[in-house]
């Protein structure tokens, strides 16, 4: 089959809203419901709707398709008002402070209970001291402390006359009590004990160390005295407190009968401000209203740290998280610093997105969440577990030496959304057994939609969605006509429409920067048309490089002419999103040897896995076509000349073909055509990607150098629909001076670059086709390697090639 030469009304297809009845895209309805993507929608509902363990959702697709948009908008119709929502409070564990308490209250009552506990501090501030300086309770304590000195004194009033009795005197020192012996009354001296005798001087000395032992039994009961009376002041004060503090309390008590989680902790409460009521005594001075109000704030122990307030919730939570790292989803206790030391309470406790997020949903970034370090198992283990433990990464890898906090696990009910890119997802799928177990749902996102007249006008109507939403100028019905012809060209198919969402915003806002800029009050073709090109024109460096080095001949590309062992092929390269085609030189080698076609980019390293397998068939076509009942007595190599930054894809293994029977049987070909596709091992040519790309830049050196009315692309006829090439290309096709063909066979691209038939392989080929040469260019090897085995089989000599 020849090559088929392609008109220009196949090379883009045009877009004809004619019959639809509308000016401008003012005139058309928006959209209710995203476009081309009923597969995920009915795949996210099902996943918000199944209240199953496990069925969380991983939204996946190629990045720019509104998911995120797409998923809350689905998130907040399912969001349901009546839904029962709770505050999440940590308070102080009075019997065990490392390991606080939870609360879960309804919505807006932990806003309620942190403020009345507030207002408890104060009051016992502004009471308890009044209480502590009335009349009765300075009596009531005087007396303990008048007894406590009564039995003191008695105790040393008694010794003091026993001593008396055997003429010793019990001295009070500013140190204590001492004992000295006495005569008439009198403390004997020194001097005067010295000129006693020694049976006077023995006998005072036993009965002052009689008493001394006497008076070490009293002195060790002082502190029992003490101990007793300070027990009788503490019980003065509970009774005192417990009056005090059980009046405030009572309307507490009576204010949350109805929690009985609230009513234990404001038990434990009062039981802690009984016991700790000298906490709420002022200095000499006393406080002022203004200062006790800033005072009852540093009260900590009876404070509320409201995890999370759902007081003014309105349905079920949509969480974001921006940064999902293992902190911000789990949450994490702060620390402050006090004299040089790390110390941290109940108040210090900061909630993650899970908190944020429990009773609803939770929209986390797949890629942003492998980034950080243990936020995957965080989650995982928050999930599996079904509720939410706070601990630092510290502890977990057992890194802390810091005394931490132990807060009281919170259940966790939560539906977790992960968006990201099909590969993250069949990664996790694949490594992780658990995200099998936890993310049952898969909502698939289409990147395209197929290009009929009905999609069309819905497609029109999306366009309308979008200039709406950005409030943007209305779109005439011209302008949306290029629009999705556009849309066509970013899906490299004329019978597709692409569904990038940003890629549409951001060519309908730089169309209405146009617009304005003209002075227009609505979008016309030509301002679209700007758009595009101005576009093209900023991210266009690397084109311009290439196609510079090209015209410059840094690197040789012919465009004219013929040569042997040398064809154009076309090969893309990518920088980011953008992608650029550019033409490369292929030349090959042919000579004898033992049939090993050697892949220069592959021994060099340069080459990729998918181009050596490229290689490999050409290899076996060459081998079954012209070799088949006797072996491939030649050696040839094959290379992409001045690649640099290595080469991968099959899609120049035609072009690889037709070069190195070029080189076999030394067949010029023609340099003022390039040839793109791949083939199989039966010669017939296959698809390949980025063919306008391919073609455009193939054009853009011909055109620089010229045009000469017989350039042209050789391409797979499988491309043919993918075709919607740039209005310059299009042009010179509808002049004659640039053309572009279609191939299904690998003979077919070698007869038109060569100018010879291919012939027919029944009739063994006749003199004159470019099969005739190669096989009998082919049949010159093997003679000639046979000549020379015989000849080393006669000398006893070892042959290689």
């Amino acid at each position: 089959m020849a090559l088929n030469q392609l008109l220009v009304d196949q090379l883009y297809r045009t877009c004809n809203l004619e019959a639809d009845d509308f000016s401008t895209t003012d005139d058309l309805e928006p959209l209710q419901q995203p476009l081309g993507q009923s597969r995920a929608l009915e795949a996210l509902e099902f996943g918000v709707d199944i209240q199953r363990r496990g069925f969380n959702i991983f939204a996946f697709g190629p990045s720019g398709l509104g998911k995120h948009q797409l998923v809350r908008d689905v998130l907040q119709k399912q969001s349901t008002n009546g839904y029962v929502q709770y505050d999440w409070c940590y308070v102080s564990n009075f019997s065990d402070p490392g390991k606080p308490r939870l609360l879960q209250l309804p919505s807006g009552l932990g806003t309620q209970l942190a403020a009345d506990m507030l207002q408890l501090v104060e009051d016992l501030l502004t009471s308890l001291p009044s209480t502590f300086h009335s009349e009765d309770y300075r009596k009531r304590r005087q007396d303990i402390e008048t007894q406590m000195t009564e039995r003191y004194e008695a105790a040393f009033s008694k010794l003091g006359t026993r001593a008396k009795e055997r003429n010793v005197a019990l001295i009070r020192a500013p140190d204590g009590y001492t004992l000295a012996p006495t005569a008439d009354g009198k403390v004997v001296s020194p001097e005067q004990f010295a000129q006693l005798s020694e049976e006077e001087q023995k006998k005072l000395q036993e009965i002052t160390a009689e008493l001394q032992v006497e008076l070490q039994e009293v002195v060790s009961q002082l502190p029992m005295i003490k101990r007793e009376a300070s027990h009788r002041i503490k019980s003065l004060n509970e009774e005192v407190t417990q009056l005090t503090v059980e009046q405030f309390v009572a309307w507490l008590e009576n204010k949350y009968q109805e929690h009985p989680q609230i009513l234990d902790y404001i038990r434990d409460v009062k039981n802690f401000a009984i016991e700790n009521a000298e906490d709420f005594l002022p200095d000499e001075n006393g406080a002022e209203i203004e200062h006790v109000k800033q005072q009852a704030k540093t009260y900590s122990a009876y404070g509320v740290n409201i995890l999370v307030d759902n007081a003014k919730a309105n349905g079920q939570p949509v969480i974001y998280e921006e940064n999902p790292t293992y902190q911000n989803l789990i949450g994490r206790v702060e620390y402050i610093s006090q004299m040089g030391t790390l110390v941290t309470d109940f108040t210090l406790i900061k909630p993650g997105a899970l908190h944020r997020a429990n009773g609803g949903y939770l929209i986390i970034e797949a890629r942003k969440l492998l980034n950080h370090m243990y936020a995957w198992e965080g989650l995982k283990q928050a999930l599996r577990s079904g509720e939410i433990t706070i601990t630092s990464l510290q502890e977990m890898l057992s890194l802390n030496s810091t005394i931490s906090l132990e807060p009281e696990s919170i259940p966790l009910d939560v539906k977790v959304i992960l968006l990201g890119e099909p590969f993250i997802y069949y990664m996790m799928n694949h490594y992780d057994p658990e995200f099998r177990q936890l993310f049952h749902v898969g909502a698939d996102f289409s990147a395209d939609m197929p290009w009929d007249t009905d999609n069309q006008m819905m497609f029109a109507r999306m366009i309308a969605t979008c200039q709406k939403n950005e409030q943007l100028q209305p779109i005439m019905r011209s302008a949306v006509q290029l629009i999705i012809e556009q849309t066509s060209r970013w899906a490299a198919d004329s019978e597709k429409l692409s569904l990038n969402q940003d890629s549409l915003g951001l060519l309908l806002q730089e169309s209405d920067y146009w617009a304005r800029r003209n002075d227009r009050d609505v979008i016309t073709r030509e301002d679209v048309v700007d758009a595009i090109v101005k576009h093209r024109e900023r991210r266009g460096s690397l084109q311009e490089l290439l196609n510079e080095q090209i015209l410059r001949d840094f690197r040789l590309i012919d465009t004219s002419g013929s040569k042997t062992a040398q064809v154009n092929g076309l090969s893309v390269l990518s920088q980011g999103d953008y992608i650029v085609g550019s033409p490369a030189r292929i030349t090959a080698t042919a000579r004898l040897g033992r049939g090993k076609v050697i892949d220069i980019e592959r021994e060099s390293k340069l080459g990729g896995e998918i181009h050596s397998k490229g290689v490999l068939i050409l290899s076996a076509y060459l081998a079954d076509k012209y070799a088949a009942e006797r072996p491939l007595s030649l050696t040839a190599s094959l290379v992409f000349e001045q690649s640099y930054g290595g080469v991968d894809g099959d899609s120049a293994s035609c072009a690889e073909l037709c070069v190195l029977l070029s080189a076999i049987a030394k067949i010029p070909l023609a340099q003022n055509l390039a040839v793109t596709g791949s083939m199989n091992q039966f010669g017939e040519v296959q698809a390949i990607g980025g063919v306008n790309e391919k073609i455009e830049g193939f054009f853009d050196i011909c055109s620089a150098r010229g045009l000469s009315g017989d350039q042209g692309v050789i391409i797979p006829a499988a491309n043919q629909p993918q075709l919607m090439l740039k209005p310059e290309v299009l042009s010179a096709v509808k002049a004659g001076q640039f053309y572009i063909y279609t191939a299904s066979h690998v003979e077919d691209v070698m007869e038109k670059l060569s100018g010879l038939s291919a012939g027919q392989e029944q009739d063994g080929y006749a003199e004159g086709t470019f099969n005739r040469r190669v096989m009998d260019r082919v049949s010159e090897l093997h003679d000639l390697h046979s000549s020379f085995s015989e000849r080393n089989d006669g000398q006893g000599g070892d042959h290689t090639s």
